[in-house]
């Protein structure tokens, strides 16, 4: 196990005090979680920074299946979870959640289904782990953990509110409990 509840805590609670660092109370602030697992971090996330005394950190939900450039997913895939942005983007700093920053693919689909949008003021990426190995030039603003998992191993976010367990996992195939 790479990271066990606790740790996992810890990097969450880290990249939120991090974030707070960086923006002025004064600035609209909203985190945009991509759909699955970021969109529970970003949540996460906001509990802690809407809990410093900040005005409410707005949170959104990101699908990006359709704008993946791998076939990953198909247009008009009925399994698409769509997004749920409340809010406008225009002119507000918006931090880009994810689980695990890989090749930067999934990160580039979401710049462009932001850009779909609206025009926020800036884009910042917080990732829980960065395993490094881009195909893009794209880095984390925010990282929880970086972890070099071996050449043909994933990086599995387990998280309690999809998962029943907090964990992060290297391994071969999914792992099914802990």
């Amino acid at each position: 196990m790479a990271l066990d509840a606790d740790a996992l805590a810890r990097c969450v609670k880290r990249i939120a005090y991090e974030i707070h660092e960086r923006h002025s109370a004064a600035e609209r602030l909203a985190l945009i979680g991509i759909i699955r697992r970021g969109a529970n971090l970003a949540e996460r996330i906001a509990t802690i920074l809407n809990q410093t005394g900040r005005p409410l950190v707005e949170v959104g939900t990101l699908d990006i299946s359709s704008y993946r450039d791998d076939d990953k997913s198909t247009p008009g895939d009925p399994r698409l979870l769509g997004r749920n942005i409340p809010f406008s983007l225009d002119d507000r700093n918006v931090v880009l959640v994810d689980d695990v920053l890989y090749t930067g693919r999934t990160v580039r689909a979401a710049l462009a289904a932001l850009a779909d949008l609206g025009r926020p003021r800036s884009i910042e990426l917080a990732a829980l782990v960065d395993r490094g190995r881009r195909e893009l030039p794209i880095r984390a603003d925010y990282v929880g953990k970086n972890i070099a998992a071996p050449e043909g191993q994933r990086v599995y976010v387990k998280l309690s509110e999809v998962d029943g367990v907090d964990a992060v996992v290297i391994g071969e195939t999914k792992p099914e409990a802990f």
